[in-house]
């Protein structure tokens, strides 16, 4: 499977990425995925591509391409200024629908975090780098 145009990725790594997006958004890809033209597997899987290149990115480059809101041992939220889902988009062949729909489950996280989406942000892009989950007990 292919990452970017440079990177190739095991199906492995993939399987793992797409099990860190369902125990970290939860019940929000639900959500999205019930008023969005795409199924819940779809998203999960263009949700586990951004995670995958925005690995490939590092936390570094990320801050580099927009601004750091926020960062905890879970995860970082960026605002993003170069079109990271346009790209994505492209480079993963993937439709109008999915781009959206993963854009919305990012800026729903961050809207959740940081607070009410500022009309300054609303043409940047949003972007939670997971790290880890928090096992919940």
């Amino acid at each position: 499977m292919k990452l970017s145009k440079d990177t190739d990725v095991e199906f492995g790594e993939f399987s793992r990425a797409c099990d860190l997006v369902e125990a970290y958004f939860g019940d929000l890809v639900d959500d999205v995925a019930l008023h969005a033209p795409v199924s819940r597997r779809q998203l999960v899987a263009v949700l586990a591509r951004a995670q995958l290149s925005g690995r490939e990115y590092g936390p570094d480059e990320l801050a580099d391409l927009g601004e750091e809101l926020h960062q905890s041992n879970d995860e970082t939220l960026y605002w993003l200024d170069d079109q990271f889902w346009s790209r994505l988009r492209r480079e993963h062949n993937l439709s109008p629908d999915e781009g959206r729909a993963a854009r919305e489950v990012h800026r729903r996280i961050i809207e959740a975090i940081d607070g009410d989406v500022s009309y300054y942000n609303r043409d940047r892009d949003p972007f939670v780098l997971v790290e880890r989950t928090t096992p919940t007990a």
